[in-house]
């Protein structure tokens, strides 16, 4: 069931609802107790006693008070049902899931060809509530009897009766679909000899080709195709051309679809004298398709009206033609948070949601920068990197949270280090980078800005930042409208700002970048609190059907830009290795590294091995470089939570080994030289009180981000500072391509060998925290070669809040 609010259900399934939770054994009490175990939807006494006072008045509800509560938490219909299930109230649940269900047809009956006295199926299924039943129709007439009102309908032997329009009606009771029509011809011998393949004549002819489809990831794709052939037909499926090799009957079925499954699929079917190829059917991930099927329902038991065949054949005529598959060469995403400002009021969701989109982005394999906490210099030199990503053809995407302003049709964005009374030359044009962008030949060209836009009065410079081309591949999503603010709810928990609540929900829908913002524009307006003070602004010139989800499709003939890209992209995301340190007491101390963003590092110690003689110890680390910021009474905490990590998923760091100590590297922007460290062990011998200290040093090159060296300046923003030449020599390149080689990686960027590697290790950098074991290397053996960006599994939903708001938070508001 797709993730709906307790705000959609209609008054009558409300008020059926309340009265079985209003029972005195399994009702609201026991709802409200196991709903408890979800803080946000944890009721206190005070709602408790509301809610069983409602029994004093003529038409109160304690079930219908509870429901009303957790509608305003939004609440969701699955959370609802589960815990429904956990106290075991049956009634409910299939009162519920028979209300709110939809029915979605997975497989639908496909026409066919085929000849007198074969044997022909007729396959739809179906998915959603309990107790689905089929009926079969040819033309108006109902096929009576068990045949008709399976979900495979059997017509053998076929005979010239046969031939005609066929459809399926799915229903449980309340609610009614309908397939699409199917047509059934009959192949006479005096038609075409050839097609009809009996005795001794060889041949193979096509009756049923796969279509394409629109799937949600998770669902089960069902594709079929059929043909007559003597001798009997062989199949052999193909995905993008690539042969399926465990895929050999005409029914192909593949459960717990997944972005990879994208694509087409052709069916090669063949005999031992002949050969054919079925028509492509295009699969596209993406929300459910819908069916609409009310055009149908109201025809039923109407004499005076069309057939139904009559009105699905009309229904199909109006039916808009698959849409062109679009590709991206490659896909770049810059996230920019800004919360602890200098001068200027601190923000608390920029960190959630930076590290919200960059999962929901990575999950379309974009390849993600996310950077907290930057000054001026570190943002231009930022937006520097990401124009050395794009090429032709790139799917480009710019996130910025913080505050900001908008003068004369120009947005800025704000760094943590600007004055209090900035002005334009101490901020970052957006529409300067769009027009270095569009010099890249960008497939899209993507701006979300969660900021505010009103006028800075101490700004009166009309900065002029170039002509904007033409180009139709443009899309604004502003947080909010011209000369308003942005918001945020001020709360001691992680939680999204009110855009992104909102955006996380829809921004991988497989739709066109604009109608996915439409709906989020349009989910905002619903939202009572930001009604009338919030709202989200669409600007764009794109004129293809141009979708976040569109995938990559990286042209043969790879340019040397595109190696780089690769490249530049890798050195962004290198994490230290693991390495194991040996002591002169005996205790093996083991290092490990996580990335929680691509400036912010998490660095875990933990005891190995100890000797019999050691009663107890514990490492901790000290001496950082001055340039990065950790927070000395957070570090060497005994949880992520105490070391100021909110997302990483201390789950995945967790061992069995013995418990860790974490300390938060952030600002690694800043870092000017290698990263070096002291790691001190305490312990004490079991026969003497003093306690004992041993210390190494560690150095373990420059991580992540800090290795492009965002502190220094850049070239000023012009076309020739971003040519990258087929030698590879664009700014840096040469010294980023000898520290990788010389770190051990063996890396040439012209060869495709490396191309390959990078697409392996770096394509897929947010992976679970517990691919990055750590492997026990001696401290002599650190080398400083690229590893995947690794960082913690994404916290649920319910724990990086959605709108979960009160009217009173209203007062917790702060501007952009």
């Amino acid at each position: 069931m797709e993730e709906k609010s307790l705000v959609s259900l209609g008054e009558d399934i409300v008020n059926k609802l309340a009265l079985m939770l209003d029972r005195s054994t399994c009702g609201w009490r026991q709802l409200a107790s196991m709903v408890s175990e979800h803080p946000k939807f944890r009721f206190s006494e005070n709602e408790l006693t509301s809610c069983s006072l409602q029994v004093l008045r003529p038409t109160g509800s304690p079930g219908r008070a509870v429901l009303a509560v957790l509608a305003d938490r939004f609440c969701s219909l699955n959370v609802l049902l589960d815990c429904l299930r956990k106290i075991d109230h049956q009634e409910a649940v299939q009162y519920l899931t028979s209300s709110v269900a939809e029915i979605q047809i997975s497989v639908q009956p496909q026409s066919q060809q085929a000849a007198v006295g074969s044997r022909v199926s007729l396959t739809c299924r179906a998915f959603g509530p309990p107790d689905l039943n089929y009926q079969w129709f040819r033309g108006k007439e109902e096929i009576l009897g068990e045949k008709g009102t399976s979900p495979e309908l059997i017509l053998c032997p076929l005979a010239p009766v046969h031939q005609g329009h066929y459809i399926c009606r799915i229903n449980n009771g309340i609610k009614c679909i309908f397939s699409q029509w199917a047509h059934i011809s009959v192949i006479r011998s005096a038609d075409c000899s050839s097609s009809l393949l009996t005795g001794s004549v060889s041949g193979l002819f096509i009756t049923s080709h796969p279509q394409s489809q629109v799937v949600s990831e998770g669902d089960t794709l069902f594709l079929e195709c059929n043909a007559l052939a003597n001798p009997p037909a062989q199949y052999r499926w193909h995905h993008n051309m690539v042969p399926m090799e465990e895929e050999k009957s005409r029914l192909l079925q593949i459960p717990c679809l997944t972005t990879a499954h994208r694509g087409q699929y052709r069916c090669k079917i063949f005999n031992l004298y002949h050969e054919a190829w079925t028509d492509a059917a295009t699969i596209t991930i993406g929300p459910s398709s819908i069916t609409d099927a009310s055009w149908i329902e109201s025809s039923l038991g109407q004499e005076d009206t069309m057939t139904i065949s009559e009105h699905k054949i009309q229904h199909s005529t109006n039916r808009t033609p698959l849409a062109k598959q679009f590709y991206a060469t490659d896909k770049i995403a810059l996230l920019i948070g800004n919360m602890n400002y200098i001068h200027h009021t601190q923000l608390c969701a920029p960190i959630a949601d930076v590290h919200e989109l960059t999962n929901l982005l990575t999950q379309m394999d974009f390849k993600v920068v996310s950077l907290l906490d930057l000054n001026w210099q570190e943002m231009h030199s930022a937006v520097t990197e990401f124009l050395l990503l794009l090429d032709k053809g790139v799917y480009g995407l710019l996130y910025f949270a913080g505050h900001g302003y908008e003068n004369y049709g120009n947005s800025f964005m704000v760094p943590i280090d600007a004055p209090a009374s900035y002005t334009s030359e101490h901020c970052v044009c957006v529409q300067s980078i769009l027009t270095r962008m569009q010099e890249k030949q960008t497939g899209l060209n993507i701006f979300l800005l969660d900021m505010c836009r009103k006028r800075n009065p101490n700004d009166d410079i009309v900065v002029l930042p170039g002509l904007i081309k033409v180009t139709a591949n443009i899309v604004f999503g502003y947080a909010t409208c011209v000369d308003a603010e942005a918001y945020e709810v001020k709360r001691e928990d992680v939680t999204n700002g009110i855009f992104i609540s909102f955006l996380k929900r829809r921004v991988c829908e497989d739709e066109k970048v604009t109608v996915m913002l439409d709906r989020v524009a349009e989910d905002m307006g619903r939202f009572e609190i930001t009604r009338g003070r919030q709202a989200l602004e669409l600007r764009s010139n794109l004129s293809e059907r141009r979708s976040l989800t569109d995938p990559i499709m990286t042209p043969e003939n790879c340019s040397a830009s595109s190696s780089a890209r690769n490249l530049q992209w890798a050195v962004a995301h290198v994490l230290p290795q693991s390495l194991c340190l040996q002591f002169d007491c005996g205790v093996k101390v083991q290092l490990g590294f996580a990335a929680e963003f691509s400036n912010v590092m998490v660095i875990y110690t933990r005891i190995l091995e100890k000797p019999k003689e050691v009663s107890s110890c514990c490492a901790q680390l000290t001496d950082f470089p001055e340039d990065v910021d950790v927070h000395m009474k957070k570090s060497n905490q005994e949880s992520l939570l105490e070391a100021g990590s909110l997302l990483i998923n201390e789950e995945n760091l967790s061992s069995p080994e013995g418990p860790s100590l974490y300390t938060r590297v952030r600002s690694l922007q800043r870092l000017k030289n290698e990263f070096t460290f002291t790691t001190c062990l305490h312990y004490n011998y079991s026969h003497m009180n003093e306690e004992v200290q041993e210390r190494q040093t560690v150095t373990v090159g420059k991580p992540l981000v800090s290795k492009l060296n965002l502190h220094e300046p850049r070239p000023s923003f012009s076309a020739s500072s971003f040519i990258c030449r087929d030698s590879l020599e664009f700014a840096r390149c040469s010294s980023i391509t000898e520290d990788l080689i010389s770190a051990g990686s063996n890396a040439c960027p012209h060869s495709a060998e490396t191309d390959k590697k990078h697409q392996t290790d770096a394509d897929f950098p947010y992976s679970s925290i517990g691919s990055n074991t750590p492997v026990e290397t001696e401290a002599s053996e650190i080398v400083d070669a690229p590893q995947p960006l690794v960082t913690g599994k994404s916290l649920p939903h319910n724990q990086i809040n959605d709108t979960n708001y009160n009217f009173s938070d209203i007062y917790g508001f702060h501007s952009y």
